[in-house]
């Protein structure tokens, strides 16, 4: 190859660099942003899990607008994610919904609170039935009340996470053959979430496992108790060789600690206990006894989920940022793809694209059942461990990971649905 003189250096380099930059322009998506509204806790008690969510869509967007964005008939378009803090109540999501519609804003992201998501597909409804040429699409990552995909199912509603019975299916499924839990004590917080939880594991136990005995079935206040030794005692008092929870952020950390410090020699079989501080503050004495159940985890295996991982530690190397929702990721992806398939943004068009698609990146396969618009996917059952072996990746640089006990394909976690939806013309 020709050396180039060092005179002429300095020219071929910036020739080089414009051609770059050029290049980089041609790519990049150049229309009006598409964006997507998150509403959630972003202050308060579960203010943690809000900003979890915010990497998750965020890396989301990046990764999509990497690619060009998303293409339309008249060019590429970028997403943009806007968040409105919620601070967690319902009362404070309405008010940033109507923030949402006045600045026209089409699809709205939400999940932190059963109760939060129930309110805003009634509010969407009316908005909806009222504004047609301001409709709203309510994208859900884990609000999981099973109303929402059954009595209260709507057109403009779809769920990308597995539902609360979804996931109790799982958890007793793990449970079923594990002859040494005898004596089960279910703790919850007090709002239809946690009831639901409450009602499904006893529905589910009797199936399964009708020689196990409910010694407790307890609510507490949501987002308000900051000692949970006192329930502690009452589950040691109890018995109880397993718990079941679906509490998440806080009061999930919260009661594990306790649950440490007051020696509750007891299993967790959790919804979330895989993230946001869990792991650590459980520490040796949650190996082998805190049980999560979540779409995938990083200790799956296989190049295609490494990779993945590997490029979210990547965009956010804190270890206090550790915590990687497969479903928000996907939820985002296959929403840029049913507006590339409907040809525009119009909500419309868009939920009957998104009405039967199929998901696959390699490593995870999921699929739109249009009678409800509930995402259908395999889920995970897996159990904390020290790093090390087969438990490559730890959760937030504790030290501890978690090991897969049981997976479910998509078919086993497929529960029936009431859902009678009605459905407008397409346009």
């Amino acid at each position: 190859m020709a050396e180039i003189p060092k005179r002429g250096l300095r020219k071929w380099l910036l020739a080089a660099l414009a051609f770059v930059a050029a290049s980089a322009f041609a790519q990049a998506p150049g229309g009006v942003p598409i964006r997507l509204a998150m509403i959630d806790g972003l202050s308060g008690p579960f203010a943690n899990a809000g900003e979890a969510v915010v990497r998750n869509l965020r890396i989301a967007v990046e990764r999509i607008n990497a690619h060009g964005g998303v293409r339309l008939p008249d060019g590429t378009h970028p997403f943009e994610l806007v968040t409105f803090d919620s601070k967690g109540n319902v009362d404070e999501s309405l008010i940033q919904f109507r923030s949402v519609v006045d600045k026209r804003i089409s699809f709205v992201l939400q999940g932190n609170s059963s109760a939060v998501a129930s309110a805003l597909v009634a509010a969407i409804n009316r908005q909806n039935q009222r504004q047609p040429d301001a409709r709203v699409l309510f994208l859900n990552y884990s609000a999981v009340d099973p109303a929402l995909t059954n009595e209260n199912c709507s057109f403009w509603h779809f769920r990308f996470d597995a539902s609360s019975d979804m996931r109790m299916q799982a958890l007793t499924e793990a449970i079923r053959s594990e002859r040494g839990v005898r004596k089960i004590y279910l703790i919850d917080q007090d709002y239809s979430f946690g009831h639901q939880v409450s009602r499904s594991a006893r529905e589910m136990l009797a199936a399964k496992r009708p020689d196990i005995q409910i010694v407790g079935d307890e609510f507490h206040p949501i987002g308000k108790i900051k000692d949970f030794a006192p329930y502690i005692a009452k589950i040691k008092a109890s018995g109880a060789d397993a718990v079941i929870t679906g509490n998440w952020g806080n009061d999930l950390t919260l009661m594990v600690k306790a649950a440490r410090e007051g020696g509750l020699n007891a299993r967790f079989y959790t919804f979330y206990g895989n993230g946001l501080g869990a792991p650590a503050a459980m520490g040796d004495a949650g190996v082998g006894r805190v049980l999560a159940v979540a779409e995938w985890h990083p200790n799956v295996g296989g190049a295609a989920s490494d990779a993945f991982y590997q490029a979210f530690q990547k965009r956010y190397p804190d270890p206090r940022d550790d915590y990687v929702h497969l479903r928000m990721q996907m939820m985002v992806e296959m929403l840029a793809r049913a507006i590339e398939q409907a040809g525009s943004a119009d909500v419309v068009a868009v939920a009957y694209a998104l009405e039967n698609m199929r998901f696959t990146n390699g490593f995870h396969e999921a699929t739109v059942r249009a009678d409800d618009h509930q995402v259908l996917q395999p889920l995970y059952v897996s159990a904390m461990a020290r790093q090390g072996g087969d438990v490559r990746f730890d959760n937030e640089g504790s030290g501890y990971g978690f090991r897969t006990v049981k997976r479910l394909k998509a078919a086993q976690t497929t529960l029936p649905t009431t859902c009678r939806m009605e459905r407008p013309p397409r346009n």
